[in-house]
């Protein structure tokens, strides 16, 4: 499979970069001010009160840490590679996901491995195989790509960073404050991780030394030409296997920044018996999706943020002045009888009493939003110093999110962005906001933290940056890097390979499918599924330059505007309206996947010959996708 390429100069200076939401206000405040700080620990007050100090009490919790040799055994069943230490897998099951894994990717996998035998070894068990003994066995040989064979794969990484923007890759503390930072995402942040500690030991002169001053530049993500995914564009099938690949070039990340991040278990707790507050996420989202089936995030929430965002984001103080207690106290009570009875009157809530219900609601939550296992890992990366790693941590820990937990912080943080957009009435700027919230994301009962130990200042802004990250760069870290699709790619053309195996007796050849000649300019068929408007297929000739936005184009045109075949709907106010279509990668190395409308279809096709290209009505998206 041919590597995604970059964009060319030209193709950059047409499109430009992804800059949407992550150009900084023009005076944007370096540092909380005392009132933040004081907001944060009247936050961290608020939660005691309510939560009781026992339950904040790192040596009490409902969950725990995983025993010796049982955390490995999980991380590998969860990297998708339990195969490794069982004892009736063939090579060939082994080698498939490990073929797709850069040098660092493997060698983490290498460490889980190395700490399980030991576990094992001190409870006389059998040791599972090294995973070199897999890479070399002749099965995986023949799965593996030349690049992943060769041992100069950190070599080619570092010629193809060498290519980009000297800031793109350079220690920020040893340059002067950037206006611009670029997110690569072609190659792994553990690989460009590699290459930051090893540039970080350079002698660079005439350098001068960057001031840490707590403002956020504007960061650009220059364009592919396979276009950007956003993580909603995917199959669930490939989306699955992101995250594997995601946990194990985060726990790679994870080692080389030296971060001891333990995950923990939730333990089994009591179910409040209510029907909003205290209840799992997935329990609300089950009930919720048989009254609306297209629903993402809870229909309270919702409406919450529905309610806040007419009545509230302009209210002077939004999140920070609490409301009172004993109206909120009612207000919980009337909901949890009357929300799905249709009788609950919002006009009579007041907006901080609304705003206080929101923080209520994330910290009643029976487990963390940030989930148990990743809560510890999302607090960590405010201990990471350089910008761009910690972007690379947020947006890998954002896919491994449960989609239900991804979609509900998704809608909360995007709520948000419109407090801190509206600052000039409302009073709430950036770090305001993300003070605030910090504490109620990162303290929950059921996870030791270590948020409120030590120095306040220093905690509090180190939380309420993570937070602030989160608000600024969402739309950034809600996308799957193309390192990702690339090894997803593989993975799925590696499992063919290996069907091809077990059903036919005969060697694992290189993919034998016809490739198209590079200067070539091939038709494609384009089959049409646009619910009962049209069934059917087209015509378009590739070229060099098209994309899926001038394919679009063309089926408007032929099928849904013209003359003759008009398929548009009257509105009342007698325009017409026109289904909202996306054309879908379907098959050959790749499950299924909605393609952004700057995708260059040469390339496309060159990277997948063996997909089909649908051209399907985009689903209804909801709140916090």
């Amino acid at each position: 499979m041919s590597v995604e390429p970059l964009a060319s100069p030209q193709d950059q200076a047409a499109a430009e970069h992804t800059r949407s939401k992550n150009s900084p206000p023009a005076q944007e405040q370096e540092q909380p001010d005392k009132l933040c700080l004081e907001s944060f620990w009247s936050e961290v007050e608020t939660i005691r009160q309510g939560c009781g100090e026992a339950d904040l009490d790192p040596t009490r919790r409902d969950s725990r840490q995983s025993e010796e040799g049982e955390q490995e055994e999980q991380w590998l069943a969860d990297a998708g590679l339990s195969t490794l230490i069982s004892e009736d897998s063939e090579d060939v099951d082994k080698a498939v996901l490990l073929s797709t894994l850069t040098r660092t990717q493997a060698e983490a996998v290498q460490r889980r491995l190395d700490s399980y035998t030991l576990s094992r070894r001190k409870k006389n068990k059998l040791p599972p195989r090294d995973v070199r003994d897999i890479f070399s066995s002749p099965i995986a040989q023949a799965l593996l790509p030349e690049s992943q064979n060769s041992k100069d794969l950190p070599q080619k990484s570092m010629a193809s960073v060498a290519k980009m923007p000297f800031s793109a890759v350079s220690p920020e503390h040893q340059r002067a404050a950037p206006k611009e930072e670029f997110l690569i995402t072609d190659i792994a942040y553990c690989e460009q991780a590699v290459i930051f500690i090893k540039q970080a030991n350079f002698p660079l002169n005439n350098i001068p030394y960057r001031k840490e001053d707590g403002t956020l530049p504007r960061v650009i993500c220059p364009k592919c030409r396979l276009g950007v995914t956003r993580i909603q564009d995917l199959s669930h099938a490939d989306m699955k296997k992101v995250r594997q690949l995601a946990l194990i070039d985060m726990t790679a990340l994870c080692d080389l920044l030296e971060l001891e991040v333990k995950r923990h278990k939730t333990g089994k707790r009591k179910i409040a018996e209510s029907t909003l507050f205290g209840v799992p996420l997935a329990t609300l989202l089950e009930t919720d999706q048989k009254i609306r089936p297209n629903t993402s995030i809870p229909l309270f929430l919702h409406m919450l943020l529905s309610f806040l965002e007419k009545k509230g984001v302009d209210s002077e103080g939004i999140l920070r002045v609490p409301g009172s207690q004993s109206r909120i106290k009612l207000l919980q009570q009337n909901l949890e009888a009357n929300f799905y009875r249709s009788r609950f009157n919002w006009d009579e809530v007041s907006p901080n009493d609304a705003a206080a219900l929101l923080k209520k609601f994330i910290r009643e939550l029976p487990d963390p939003l940030l989930t148990a296992e990743y809560l510890n890992t999302f607090s960590a990366v405010r201990d990471i110093t350089e910008l761009r790693q910690k972007l690379h941590m947020l947006n890998l820990l954002i896919l491994l999110l449960p989609e239900p937990n991804r979609s509900t912080l998704k809608a909360l943080l995007e709520f948000l962005s419109k407090v801190v957009n509206r600052e000039k009435k409302n009073r709430m700027n950036l770090w305001a906001v993300a003070t605030i919230m910090a504490p109620n994301l990162f303290l929950h009962k059921a996870v030791p933290s270590r948020l409120t130990d030590g120095a306040e200042k220093g905690q509090a802004e180190k939380a309420a940056d993570v937070i602030r990250l989160l608000i600024r760069y969402q739309d950034l870290l809600w996308t799957v890097p193309n390192f990702l699709m690339s090894q997803v790619r593989r993975l799925n053309e590696n499992s063919n390979r290996r069907y091809q195996f077990k059903n036919l007796l005969r060697k694992i050849q290189p993919d034998s499918r016809e490739k198209p000649e590079k200067n070539s300019e091939p038709r494609r068929t384009i089959k049409i599924q646009v619910g009962d408007l049209v069934n059917g297929t087209m015509e378009f000739q590739l070229n060099i330059n098209c994309r899926t936005s001038d394919l679009l184009a063309q089926f408007y045109r032929q099928f849904l505007r013209s003359p003759e075949n008009g398929k548009g709907k009257m509105r009342r106010n007698g325009s017409v309206g026109y289904p909202d279509c996306a054309l879908y990668e379907v098959g050959g190395n790749i499950g299924e996947h909605c393609l952004d409308t700057e995708t260059h279809l040469l390339d496309l096709y060159n990277s997948n010959p063996g997909g089909e290209w649908v051209i399907k009505t985009k689903p209804n998206v909801g709140r916090g996708q």
